[in-house]
């Protein structure tokens, strides 16, 4: 079930619970109330009705918040391995594509020309693989 008040459109769940809760939920701010089964879908309303000022300064306080830009896959850009913060060395050169890994670099070797989704996509493929050599250690333990 949905409620559409003020222009702000609240997806209505019903749980085996005993309060109502109300979240907004980031980045687009979307909100939600979860409420007991029993409860009227009028209490609800008046409930929501009630909480439209704090559902408004909770989703401009998302909106406002600083978002991650979108990456380009350009030299001195920041991307994270392994929870560090590195930065990307592209270097264009003849040759197969590849990715290193030094202790403050990435280097992506790409041919000259590369797109950025085609630079995204070899840098994805290289986080999987650096995941799928990383976990059997892990499921060993």
């Amino acid at each position: 079930m949905a409620l559409l008040l003020s222009g702000i459109r609240i997806e209505v769940v019903r749980k085996d619970i005993r309060n109502v809760h109300l979240s907004v939920h980031p980045p687009a701010g979307r909100v939600r109330i979860a409420a007991p089964r029993h409860v009227s879908n009028d209490a609800i309303r008046a409930f929501a009705v009630g909480k439209v000022g704090w559902i408004r300064r909770q989703q401009t306080r998302l909106q406002e918040q600083e978002r991650e830009t979108p990456r380009e896959f350009l030299g001195r850009e920041s991307h994270f391995v392994w929870g560090r913060r590195l930065l990307l060395r592209v270097v264009e050169a003849d040759g197969a594509p590849r990715v290193e890994l030094a202790p403050r670099r990435l280097t992506l070797y790409v041919r000259p020309g590369t797109s950025a989704s085609k630079r995204a996509e070899l840098l994805d493929e290289w986080y999987r693989a650096q995941i799928r050599a990383a976990v059997p250690p892990l499921l060993s333990l």
